[in-house]
């Protein structure tokens, strides 16, 4: 948590999806499916993005939702990010099947778990900021310049340290 995976897929999602015609972004998933809101409100909310309707899809059940997915994405090229994804069902009724996806579509999956992307084609782990970084980070967040000031090295060298490299923690 806070390493930078969301800001990275969001990057990624700003720099490529205009080269596709299809696209969606779906951010917080385990967080959404935390308020109650169902599988099924994030099917309706991929339908309606890639669809370009802000129509609601009528997804009355996962199962329901996933073939409507599985349609829509027929043959298409896609650019779909699912950000924190922590459990495999979650995949299975967003994205069951690589099949259904169009030749040069991209999927990007962000998670706090491996174990869940054991099948992808390529995995990439966010390192943590090593201290030069870190510090640079923090001192652009608490001086808006590169370096911290010269009162305030010691302190800041703390609050590096105490951070461990993760960019959240110093915003």
């Amino acid at each position: 948590s806070g390493i930078g995976k969301t800001t990275l897929a969001k990057l990624a999602y700003n720099t490529f999806s205009r080269e596709f015609e299809y696209m969606s972004f779906l951010e917080n998933v385990r967080e959404v499916l935390g308020n109650t809101m169902g599988l099924h409100h994030l099917q309706n909310q991929l339908l309606c993005d890639l669809l370009q309707v802000e129509r609601n899809q009528n997804v009355s059940n996962v199962g329901q939702g996933a073939n409507m997915i599985k349609n829509v994405l027929r043959c298409k090229r896609v650019f779909i990010v699912l950000d924190d994804i922590d459990d495999s069902d979650q995949l299975e009724y967003l994205l069951r099947n690589r099949d259904w996806l169009g030749r040069g579509s991209r999927v990007i999956i962000t998670t706090r778990n491996k174990h869940l992307l054991h099948e992808m084609d390529d995995a990439y782990e966010v390192e943590e900021l090593n201290f030069e970084q870190a510090r640079e980070l923090f001192s652009l967040f608490a001086f808006r310049q590169n370096l911290p000031k010269q009162d305030f090295i010691h302190l800041s060298d703390r609050v590096v340290y105490y951070c461990h490299g993760l960019p959240l923690a110093f915003k």
